[in-house]
């Protein structure tokens, strides 16, 4: 009887050791972080995308078409890149009718004079930068086909349709250089990050939107030169970390626009938001989709 107790006891003592054991094993496993929480945004629309692997981040109203102001200037500089031998130190001699449209208009300027010749590289900048009008005028005018300036500005449109066919781009429409639209100038979130994540590709796309200010040095009309300074309307260069660029959009349609796309850790997401109420609200989105997309 004494020894069957004993055995009792030593079972019992060997249970509960191993239930401790078990117990100090469950209470070692980590717990799982807890999944980011999708930020709220102003803006109507909005997309992110790991720009490595194509994959969704985050969506709102993202294939809903809008106004994109001048984030339509992603396409102008894409097509001009695309150009066949392209010179990119060839000069354009700036005309009135660039200057007289920015009058016309109201559009924002990179204040290009007229009778200057700059370079196409120097007009990548004033288009990207200070998101220039009249930039995009001089580089469709010179790179769309025709015998006057109105069949050249319509060639080169056509030949943005087309890119953005060629693209997949099955909710885009330019009827515009610039994104001073006619009626028809659209695209949505969705679009327009495929769209920059393609043109971001291109190793000079990439050095100008990337690219907070600069001085440009062009040759006058009698022959001497002057300095262009642009800066880049794009604040979020210099403001939040790992930045590499994109473009910027506004208007009466549009509202704030904004492409953006940053690196951090060897991971690039990339991304739109379309019709925010103001500058400062769509930088603040911007900076929440990428906040949220990193932790993704």
């Amino acid at each position: 009887m004494k020894n069957r107790t004993t055995r009792t006891r030593r079972v019992s003592a060997v249970v509960v050791t191993a239930g401790a054991v078990l117990t100090s094993t469950a209470l070692a496993v980590p717990a799982q972080a807890a999944a980011p929480k999708a930020p709220t945004i102003v803006a109507k629309g909005g997309y992110v995308m790991n720009n490595g692997t194509g994959t969704t981040l985050y969506t709102k109203a993202a294939d809903t078409r809008r106004s994109t102001g001048s984030t339509t200037k992603i396409m102008t500089a894409r097509v001009v890149l695309g150009e066949k031998k392209l010179n990119l130190d060839s000069k354009v001699t700036v005309q009135k009718a660039y200057s007289d449209y920015i009058v016309a208009k109201g559009a924002s300027s990179a204040h290009l004079i007229v009778g200057d010749k700059v370079t196409v590289r120097q007009l990548l900048y004033g288009l990207l930068l200070p998101s220039g009008c009249d930039a995009a005028y001089a580089l469709a005018d010179t790179y769309g086909s025709g015998s006057t300036r109105a069949a050249r500005v319509k060639s080169f449109i056509g030949q943005m349709n087309s890119s953005a066919k060629s693209l997949g781009l099955k909710n885009t429409h330019f009827d515009s250089f610039d994104g001073i639209g006619n009626g028809s100038n659209y695209s949505t979130p969705r679009d327009l990050t495929k769209l920059a994540s393609s043109a971001m590709k291109n190793a000079t796309f990439r050095a100008v939107v990337g690219t907070r200010s600069t001085k440009q040095k062009v040759t006058t009309k009698s022959g001497g030169y002057r300095y262009m300074s642009w800066t880049n309307t794009n604040t979020l260069l210099g403001t939040y970390s790992g930045t590499i660029g994109v473009k910027t959009g506004s208007g009466p349609q549009a509202g704030y626009c904004l492409v953006f796309a940053a690196t951090r850790g060897g991971k690039t997401v990339i991304g739109t938001v379309l019709a925010s109420t103001s500058v400062s609200a769509r930088t603040s989105d911007a900076k929440k989709l990428m906040d949220y997309a990193f932790k993704k």
